[in-house]
């Protein structure tokens, strides 16, 4: 799921479901930043580490912990970028070279309405105005959740850059369907006279930042953008943010 919304560049591992190693998978600089957590925390905690250390082999780096630093952001070997999510039967990490992107983020959110109020503190007026729209054309997307995946992605991609922390009301986000999306809500409408099916609904993210963005290979970047789509009761969200340089980047091997 994750995969397909990343470009070939990024290697993904999810998990469906929690690792059966549990706190034995963990290496002992990992558990000892567990000392107060317990269950649910400490079994999601091990997950996405798992998901790490096989990504770091498929991209031919060697495994080791991963530690949280700061704000919780993972702390990746050199040469390395990434983000991990975790939601309920859900687990996932996303790794690339630093020479073939200067950051990504990923979340994944179980499709389910947020809860009462949160929305309002997640979207900006505009963004309101236009989950709306969708939701009176596509009512069984939960656009709500789907927002807030996104804003979640889009600030693990902004932190590494920038070392700061980035508001909801920071960044305006524009979400768009596909348009196999769209021509499969038709055909839903007019000749199965149902209402469209939404796992495997998919489309694009557009962030614009409402602050200074970072600088990226010497250019301020003010807009990040990303995929999107909905799929085994799940909503995930990608984004990545590209080299602006004109010519290869260190460490890229180009």
């Amino acid at each position: 799921m994750m995969e397909e919304l990343l470009p070939e560049s990024v290697v993904v591992v999810e998990s469906h479901g929690d690792d059966p190693a549990g706190d034995a998978s963990l290496y002992p600089e990992e558990l000892a930043v567990l000392t107060r957590a317990v269950g649910k925390r400490r079994r999601e905690f091990a997950t996405v580490r798992v998901c790490a250390r096989r990504a770091m082999e498929k991209l031919g780096v060697a495994p080791g912990p991963v530690l949280p630093g700061e704000r919780g952001a993972p702390q990746w070997p050199e040469g390395v970028i990434g983000s991990m999510t975790h939601c309920e039967g859900y687990g996932a990490a996303a790794l690339a070279r630093a020479g073939d992107l200067a950051s990504l983020g990923i979340d994944a959110e179980p499709h389910l309405a947020l809860p009462d109020d949160v929305l309002d503190v997640v979207a900006l007026p505009g963004e309101s105005d236009r989950l709306n729209r969708f939701g009176a054309r596509v009512p069984a997307v939960h656009w709500d959740r789907l927002l807030f995946s996104a804003k979640e992605s889009v600030y693990k991609a902004w932190f590494p850059l920038t070392g700061k922390w980035l508001d909801f009301s920071e960044a305006d986000i524009d979400i768009s369907l596909d348009r196999i999306s769209l021509d499969r809500i038709s055909l839903d409408r007019i000749f199965l006279d149902r209402a469209p099916v939404t796992d495997g609904l998919s489309g694009d993210l557009r962030a614009q930042l409402l602050v200074p963005g970072p600088v990226v290979d010497g250019l301020v970047v003010q807009t990040f953008t990303g995929r999107w789509t909905v799929r085994g009761g799940l909503v995930a969200t990608a984004v990545t943010v590209p080299h602006t340089g004109p010519g290869p980047v260190p460490g890229s091997g180009a």
